[in-house]
């Protein structure tokens, strides 16, 4: 996977760089994750692999898959990376972009897992309170998880904020020595 990590950071920067200067962020986010979708299929990395079919073929078979997600840059894309050999990335290349993206943005992907359903004036008050904390602008997903017993879990980056019931019983478990 670091392989693939270092092989897909400068075809992210590149379409990064294509996506600031155009300002359609979005657009070259849709077309990487369909892209990224393919690429993964086990058909797919059958195709690429398959020393009968050549490089052109594959190209084609995945950028009429894509369909119209896929404008004239991307189209260049997905050329240059099945002349290299390197559509394998695919995937990799979509996660480094959106990383870039969300620098760029200003934007961080936080979850919040509850051990009961929370309710939108308290969903609204974690993100207000992690966009101060965080100064960026805060997208929030929501999932219940009955095992956290009560309380809940925030991950947004790097930071975790872990206070649900079930964290403090394992630290109160630790602390007498169970």
């Amino acid at each position: 996977m670091t392989e693939n990590t270092s092989i897909a950071r400068p075809y992210a920067q590149a379409i990064f760089e294509l996506a600031r200067d155009s300002g359609d962020y979005a657009q070259w986010s849709e077309a990487l994750a369909s892209l990224a979708i393919f690429a993964a299929d086990p058909d797919m990395n059958a195709l690429f692999n398959n020393p009968r079919a050549s490089r052109e073929e594959v190209a084609a078979v995945l950028i009429d898959l894509v369909g119209e997600c896929l404008d004239g840059p991307g189209k260049n894309l997905v050329n240059l990376l099945a002349r290299n050999r390197r559509l394998y990335a695919l995937g990799a290349i979509a996660v480094q972009f959106e990383a870039f993206r969300a620098e760029a943005e200003r934007t961080v992907q936080a979850e919040l897992e509850t051990a009961l359903p929370v309710s939108a004036a308290h969903r609204d008050r974690i993100i207000e309170a992690l966009a101060k904390r965080l100064q960026r602008r805060v997208e929030l997903s929501v999932s219940t998880n009955e095992s956290l017993v009560g309380g809940a879990v925030i991950r947004a980056g790097d930071l975790v904020i872990d206070g649900s019931v079930r964290a403090q019983l394992d630290k109160l478990a630790a602390a007498i020595g169970t």
